[in-house]
């Protein structure tokens, strides 16, 4: 059965360039490698003989750009897929989000260039004499650029943590400006919410901790389930690790506060695959809930040690007893201007495939 008007324009969208000159189009042949990776998710690998059975593993160490299967239309394949399992199109829609985002991440570290002596000199101030001035311009050149890429990363994680979760259980990110959701000490303003779906308003973390943060925003995070009660709607908060702290308490009462729902850990998890149905819950667990759990489980506070190595055409990087390299295109500008955010774009719900 052909793919409806509704699924057509959700595959486009998924497949379209992402925001920002460095954002990514899908091929046809990328397409057609997503899907292979659905089937072979789904376990329907059997009812496409014409694909290849060893995929490059969709979290591994190649070149992401490599990923492609050429010459298999692309459509024809999730038309298939759809009748074997209905929820495929919004499967490969976020897959898609996630495969274009990993692309663009890896053109980031490509091209984010080295600071320069106007952006670091002063910083210089305040650790001049520990180095000569050779080493310390090179260790704040450094220092500089790998806030950079962190500050990158952020963004574009918060342009889709949220956003694929939202999709995955059927529901839509908004943001301020579009937010059902009205603050009730400003009904004139509305408030980011990280998923709606129906009556529930979600507030989706991965965890919440003690490190210090502004009041305000601390304020603003208690006041988020009184905003949703007074717009109509239940607040929903999810917290994907368990690991009690007094914030976590805190905001708990918040939301009980306002007969809110509250899950935690593996009732969060819980929650997220009964919402998301079969199809959606097998989404959540290989790209979300693995690949965290596994950083989790093995996140230590002792720090091994970290070498960064300049070359020519790429930079070295060893952690411990593992390296990887990132190849440098020369030439390419950075796209980060300096007043870009990291909070939600204000067509986050248009872009986000699969709503």
């Amino acid at each position: 059965m052909p793919l409806s008007q509704s699924q057509l324009s959700m595959v486009e969208r998924a497949r379209a360039v992402g925001g920002g000159r460095q954002g990514f189009a899908l091929s046809e042949s990328a397409c057609a490698y997503i899907a292979a990776i659905i089937a072979s998710d789904l376990g329907l690998s059997a009812n496409f003989p014409e694909l290849p059975t060893q995929l490059p593993p969709f979290f591994g160490d190649a070149s992401i750009e490599d990923m492609e299967i050429p010459g298999v239309p692309f459509l024809a394949l999730l038309e298939r897929l759809v009748e074997l399992s209905p929820d495929a199109d919004t499967y490969f829609a976020s897959l898609a989000k996630l495969h274009k985002t990993r692309l663009k991440f890896e053109r980031i570290l490509r091209s984010q260039p080295i600071p320069t002596v106007d952006q670091v000199g002063p910083r210089a101030l305040l650790e001049f004499g520990k180095l000569s001035p050779a080493a310390l311009s090179a260790y704040l050149f450094w220092r500089k650029w790998l806030f950079d890429i962190d500050n990158r990363a952020a963004q574009e994680t918060g342009y889709l943590f949220e956003p694929i979760i939202a999709a995955a259980i059927g529901g839509v990110p908004v943001s301020a400006q579009k937010s059902p959701v009205r603050r009730h000490a400003d009904p004139q303003k509305g408030r980011q919410v990280d998923c709606v779906k129906g009556a529930r308003a979600y507030e989706l973390k991965l965890r919440v901790t003690t490190a210090a943060s502004g009041q305000g925003r601390w304020s603003e995070e208690l006041e988020f389930p009184r905003d949703c009660a007074t717009s109509g709607f239940i607040p929903v908060l999810v917290v994907l690790d368990g690991t009690p702290n007094p914030k976590l308490a805190a905001l708990q009462v918040a939301f009980e506060a306002e007969q809110g729902e509250v899950y935690i850990g593996t009732t969060a998890w819980r929650h997220l695959n009964d919402m998301a149905g079969p199809t959606m819950a097998r989404f959540l667990d290989r790209y979300v809930h693995a690949p965290l759990q596994a950083l989790l489980e093995e996140a230590t506070p002792r720090l091994p040690d970290l070498h960064l190595k300049m070359q020519q055409q790429r930079i070295e990087i060893a952690v411990g007893a593992e390296s990887f390299d990132i190849p440098r295109a020369a030439g390419e500008e950075s796209l980060m201007g300096e007043n870009e955010s990291d909070t939600l774009p204000a067509d986050v719900d248009e872009e986000v495939p699969g709503v």
